[in-house]
């Protein structure tokens, strides 16, 4: 089964943007993943429309874009215009969510669904036969570097099931805390995408390291 590296540049140094968006490039990783905080859905704000712009001049890959922001639904075609090539919503940002999916599809992105720790995979039955992915919050979205919360495991075999059950294509990514510690047990429970912001970008060597995580999960 392909899986998916994902370097969070929430974690790169936005001093020297264009290098690292080169690093990623250059790595084995296969997507870019972008998170957009509005400071209101999260207690923090992260960069908006012009910061993906610059990215996206330079990235080769994916844009996996992650938004973690109130009333999604106005920016979606806002997003694409970006180059988002997945976009990511929150079930907890999204009181008709069919309808919010059916409009990522109508711009030409493949639409995917977030949830919050605390937010059970039943939530999902009704909607996962139209999701291209899943993204499984391992910890609590808004600030980098948290610890990985062990429950995730579970939630990832419980998506598997329903997928499964369902026969969705949906893919299942884990964001927050992803390391070589843990990510092989998440691929065994079965994850293909995995987002990986602090360990790849704050380590010595992130190429490397982006190298590792792949060899870890091909």
């Amino acid at each position: 089964m392909k899986t998916y590296i994902a370097p969070s540049i929430l974690s790169a140094d936005f001093g020297n943007l264009q290098q690292e968006v080169e690093m990623v490039n250059k790595s084995d990783a296969d997507w870019f993943h972008i998170d957009v905080m509005d400071g209101v859905f999260v207690p923090n704000i992260s960069f908006g429309m012009p910061v993906i712009s610059a990215i996206k001049k330079h990235a080769t890959k994916t844009m996996d874009v992650h938004l973690m922001i109130v009333n999604p639904d106005r920016y979606i075609e806002d997003f694409k215009k970006v180059g988002a090539d997945i976009l990511t919503v929150h079930y907890e940002a999204c009181t008709h969510l069919h309808r919010t999916v059916q409009a990522i599809k109508a711009a030409g992105m493949k639409a995917g669904v977030s949830l919050n720790p605390h937010t059970p995979i039943a939530v999902l039955e009704d909607i996962i036969a139209d999701l291209d992915l899943v993204l499984i919050m391992s910890v609590n979205p808004g600030f980098g570097g948290q610890s990985f919360i062990e429950n995730t495991y579970k939630k990832v075999e419980q998506l598997k099931n329903l997928i499964e059950f369902s026969e969705s294509d949906a893919i299942i990514e884990v964001d927050g805390g992803v390391t070589d510690q843990n990510i092989q047990k998440l691929a065994d429970k079965g994850a293909t995408a995995f987002v990986a912001g602090s360990f790849v970008f704050k380590s010595k060597n992130p190429t490397s390291t982006i190298k590792t995580l792949k060899a870890l999960v091909s």
